[in-house]
């Protein structure tokens, strides 16, 4: 891939509602949990201090510059529980068949051509554990505010429809502030 990821170095934590977003988070003490289209990371880091660092969290990108920032962080930090890695999901997510409880895609699905869509999501299917889940967030479609054109954005059941061909099943859609939603999906067994 030339050039940087369409939303290399940007995040939309800071438009969202983070306690309703942690708030919908329910998973077992040392959960293994994948963030993928990380950026510089700061789901990871924000969900790491949340959970005060229960979960072993996977950290992935292609930007490899925002990896690099955040492996500096997690060094500076001393934070032991996440994993900085450099990979391009839309080809293979680097961690072993049903070896993670949750994946998060935080504003990263719209920015995938349909095909990358396919695939990423084929491999998040592959590394899940039986009943896992996927949380995504997406800007909804209006015509204000943050976020890429609105001729780019997903709603609620385009998403559905594409985790549906790859045996996921929707739990719920909440709204997690003024510009985003977050669709849960598991895993079917």
């Amino acid at each position: 891939m030339a050039g940087l990821p369409p939303a290399a170095g940007k995040s939309s934590f800071d438009l969202i509602d983070e306690k309703k977003l942690f708030s919908l988070i329910d998973m077992p003490h040392k959960s293994i949990v994948i963030d993928l289209a990380c950026g510089i990371g700061r789901y990871s880091i924000e969900l790491s201090n949340f959970t005060e660092a229960r979960y072993e969290i996977y950290a992935i990108d292609l930007w490899s510059e925002g990896i690099d920032a955040l492996k500096e962080l997690l060094a500076d930090e001393h934070i032991t529980n996440m994993h900085a890695i450099v990979a391009d999901i839309s080809k293979k997510i680097p961690l072993d068949t049903a070896s993670a409880d949750m994946c998060l895609m935080a504003t990263v699905l719209h920015d995938l051509s349909k095909e990358a869509q396919d695939t990423t999501l084929r491999e998040v299917h592959r590394v899940l554990k039986p009943g896992g889940v996927l949380m995504i967030i997406e800007f909804k479609i209006i015509d204000f505010g943050p976020g890429p054109p609105v001729g780019i954005r997903l709603s609620e059941q385009e998403v559905e429809h594409l985790a549906s061909p790859h045996e996921f099943k929707k739990i719920s859609c909440d709204e997690i502030g003024e510009f985003n939603y977050l669709m849960r999906l598991q895993k079917n067994d």
